[in-house]
C-alpha cells in the first residue's frame, strides 16, 4: 500500500501540475495522500517533515534565486542583453544564424542571465536572423535551448546557474566541480547540437523550405498575452528561478550599452565565482561555523553557495556602476527582480517537501533499494534517480534536490568506503537533472515554444535531439570518464 501511495501522490501532482494547478498547493496535497496510504501521521508529516525540508531548501538557496533574479532584470532593462543579441547578430550575421544564437544564449546564461529573460530577448533576435537568411521557423527554439538551456546550465565549470548550485551542500563541493570533465560535456553538447541543427538547416534548403510565415508571437501583443498565461506561469515558475509575469515589469532603457560594458558583469559573476571558491574562501577561518548558534555547519557545505551569491551581488554592483544612467526606474526593475524570485523558489521548496515526505515513508526503503541496487556503480544509480524525478517534476532544480535529499547522505558514504570523488557526483548530478526534464510539459520548453511562434509538433523533435539526447550522450561520457579517469 506504501509504494501505491506515493505513485498516486506523483500521478496527482504530474496530472494536474500540468494542467496549471498550482504547486504551492499540489505538493502538500499530494504528499499527504502518499503518507495516508502508509497509515502515516498526516499533520505532523505536513508541519515536521514537508514544511522542515521546504523551509531547509529556502534557507540555503533563496539568496541565489534572489540575486541571479535581480540580476537578470537588470541586465535586460539596462539594455546589456539586448546590447550583447545586436553584438552577436552584427559580427555573426544571417548566414550564421543559428550560430549566433546559440552563442547569444550561451553568454548571457553562462554569466547569469536567467532563462525567461533570455527567452524574451533571444527569441526577437533569432527570428529576425532566421527570417533575413531564410532558416525555417521551427529550427528557432532548438536554437535557444541548445544556446541557454543544455551546457551553460548543467556543465560548463562555474556557471551560476541555480541547477549548478543544488549539489553543492550536498557534496561540500563548488560550482567548478570535476572542470575538465564538465568541459568534455559541454564540447559534446554544444558540438551534437550544432551539428544537427546544421543537418536539419541543410536538409530544409534542400527541400526549398524557408522561414514561413508569421505568427501572433511576433506581435508585441502576443508577447504580452504569453507572460501573463496563467497556466504557462505556473509551469514556467515550477521549471526555472524567474517569474515570466515579471519580466514586462519595470521600464526597459531607450539605449543600449557598448559591448564591453554590456558584457563587463558577466565576466565579474564568473571571475568572483572562482575567485572566491577557488582561493579566498577557503583561506580564510571559518571555524566558528561549527558552534550550534551557526548551525554546526562547516564552509564545505555552504561555502559554494557563499561564492556564487558573492559573485551575482559583484555583477550587480558593477552593472549598477556601469549603467546606472540607463536605468529609467531603478526602484521598479529593482522590484520586479525582487519578485520574481518568489514564487518559483517556493514552487521548487513545494516539490522538495513532497520529496521529503515520499523519503520518510517506510515505502520509500523499496524504491531506495532498487535504485542503489542498478548495475554500473553509484554514478550510474545516481544518474537514473536524477533523470527520473527531473522528468517526473519537470523541474531540474525540483527533481535534483528530490533525489539528494533522500539519496545524497547515501552517496556521500559510499565517497567515503570507494574513495569516490564528490566532485564526480556533483558533474553527474547536474547534468543528469538537465535531461528527462526537457519533456513536452516542461514550463521552459512551453514557454519557449511559445515565444518562438512554434508547435510542438513543429519543432519539439529538433528539441529532444538537442537537449535531451545530447545531454544524454554527455551524461554517459562524464560517467565513463569519471569511473576510468577520476575527476579532473
Amino acid at each position: 500500500m506504501g509504494l501505491l501511495g506515493i505513485l498516486v501522490g506523483l500521478v496527482l501532482l504530474m496530472a494536474l501540475a500540468y494542467r496549471g494547478w498550482s504547486i504551492l498547493l499540489l505538493a502538500p496535497l499530494a504528499a499527504l495522500i502518499a503518507a495516508a496510504f502508509s497509515a502515516e501521521p498526516l499533520l505532523a508529516h505536513w508541519t515536521q517533515t514537508f514544511m522542515g525540508a521546504a523551509a531547509g531548501f529556502v534557507a540555503q538557496f533563496f539568496p541565489l534565486f534572489l540575486l541571479g533574479a535581480l540580476f537578470g532584470k537588470l541586465m535586460d532593462d539596462s539594455g546589456s542583453v539586448n546590447a550583447i543579441a545586436d553584438y552577436m547578430t552584427y559580427k555573426l550575421g544571417p548566414e550564421r544564424a543559428v550560430l549566433a544564437v546559440i552563442l547569444a544564449g550561451a553568454l548571457v546564461t553562462y554569466g547569469g542571465v536567467s532563462l525567461f529573460v533570455a527567452f524574451f530577448v533571444i527569441a526577437p533576435m533569432g527570428l529576425a536572423l532566421f527570417r533575413a537568411s531564410n532558416v525555417p521557423r521551427r529550427l528557432l527554439p532548438a536554437a535557444i535551448a541548445l544556446g541557454t538551456s543544455t551546457f551553460t546550465m548543467s556543465a560548463l565549470p562555474g556557471t551560476p546557474a541555480i541547477q549548478n548550485a543544488i549539489p553543492m551542500p550536498f557534496f561540500g563541493t563548488t560550482a567548478f566541480a570535476a572542470p575538465g570533465l564538465g568541459v568534455i560535456a559541454a564540447a559534446i553538447m554544444f558540438g551534437f547540437g550544432f551539428w544537427w541543427l546544421r543537418l536539419r538547416q541543410g536538409r530544409a534548403e534542400a527541400a526549398g523550405e524557408g522561414f514561413g510565415s508569421d505568427t501572433a508571437a511576433d506581435t508585441q501583443e502576443g508577447k504580452s498575452n504569453i507572460v501573463q498565461d496563467v497556466t504557462l506561469r505556473e509551469l514556467a515558475t515550477t521549471a526555472r528561478e524567474f517569474d515570466p509575469i515579471e519580466v514586462q515589469a519595470g521600464k526597459k532603457a531607450d539605449t543600449t550599452p557598448g559591448i564591453v560594458f554590456a558584457v563587463l558583469p558577466l565576466g565579474v559573476v564568473v571571475l568572483v565565482n572562482l575567485v572566491a571558491s577557488q582561493f579566498v574562501l577557503p583561506r580564510m577561518d571559518f571555524a566558528f561555523l561549527a558552534l550550534p548558534e551557526w548551525g554546526s555547519t562547516s564552509l564545505g557545505a555552504i561555502g559554494g553557495v557563499w561564492a556564487v551569491a558573492l559573485a551575482l551581488l559583484a555583477g550587480i554592483i558593477v552593472l549598477l556602476a556601469t549603467s546606472f544612467s540607463r536605468l529609467p526606474s531603478l526602484r521598479e526593475s529593482v522590484d520586479a527582480g525582487c519578485n520574481a524570485s518568489v514564487l518559483p523558489i517556493m514552487s521548487v521548496a513545494s516539490l522538495v517537501g513532497f520529496g521529503a515526505v515520499v523519503a520518510a515513508l517506510p515505502a520509500f526503503s523499496v524504491v531506495k533499494e532498487w535504485v542503489l541496487g542498478i548495475e554500473g556503480g553509484p554514478l550510474v544509480s545516481l544518474a537514473v534517480a536524477t533523470n527520473i524525478l527531473a522528468a517526473l517534476t519537470g523541474s531540474a532544480s525540483g527533481g535534483m534536490t528530490i533525489a539528494l535529499d533522500a539519496l545524497g547522505p547515501t552517496f556521500m558514504q559510499i565517497s567515503a568506503q570507494t574513495g569516490l570523488d564528490p566532485a564526480i557526483m556533483h558533474r553527474v548530478a547536474v547534468i543528469s537533472s538537465g535531461t528527462l526534464d526537457s519533456l513536452p510539459h516542461n514550463g521552459a520548453v512551453v514557454t519557449m515554444l511559445a515565444v518562438c511562434g512554434c508547435s510542438h509538433k513543429e519543432s519539439y523533435a529538433d528539441i529532444v535531439v538537442v537537449a535531451v539526447l545530447g545531454a544524454m550522450l554527455a551524461l554517459v561520457a562524464v560517467i565513463l570518464l569519471g569511473s576510468l579517469l577520476g575527476s579532473f
